[in-house]
């Protein structure tokens, strides 16, 4: 039997609203276990760029959040886990007017890194607008970074 996650998607979304306040609004966890994580994207006109389209920035922070929230699936709410590497490909143009979904993979998980993939897609089409290999540092047990964030039950 597979072991549940440490953070289910309710505690993955309250803990996104303490540990981002600013950005409580834009993201969603959908469906989260131990490897594997669907994170959605509310568009609005401040994540468009000239052109009329979703910018990059926009979509390496989903791909971001897709993965941080992965990670911390395994290990708790700790907020100091941190991106070490990411390689993100750009495939397709996305329109303005709709929601962004990452579909997340974990690959593997150590006691210092994880790494796994991320693919973007706009809501309700499966083809990828853009692809992600991320890899996270995970803080060491017992230092100051280890300390997690208190997440109230639902």
């Amino acid at each position: 039997m597979k072991q549940p996650p440490a953070m289910d998607k309710d505690k993955l979304n309250a803990f996104l609203a303490i540990a981002f306040p600013l950005f409580r609004d834009d993201y969603r966890i959908l469906e989260v276990s131990r490897e594997y994580i669907t994170t959605k994207l509310f568009v609005t006109e401040r994540h468009l760029r000239p052109g009329a389209t979703i910018s990059g920035p926009a979509m390496f922070a989903l791909a971001d959040v897709t993965m941080y929230c992965l990670v911390l699936a395994n290990i708790g709410p700790k907020p100091l886990t941190v991106t070490t590497n990411c390689t993100i490909n750009f495939l397709s143009k996305p329109k303005q007017n709709v929601d962004l979904v990452a579909d997340g993979k974990l690959l593997k998980i150590g006691r210092r890194l994880a790494t796994g993939t991320i693919s973007i897609r706009a809501e309700g089409v499966m083809k990828p607008l853009a692809h992600a290999t991320m890899t996270y540092a995970i803080p060491p047990t017992g230092s100051v970074a280890d300390e997690s964030i208190d997440v109230p039950a639902n």
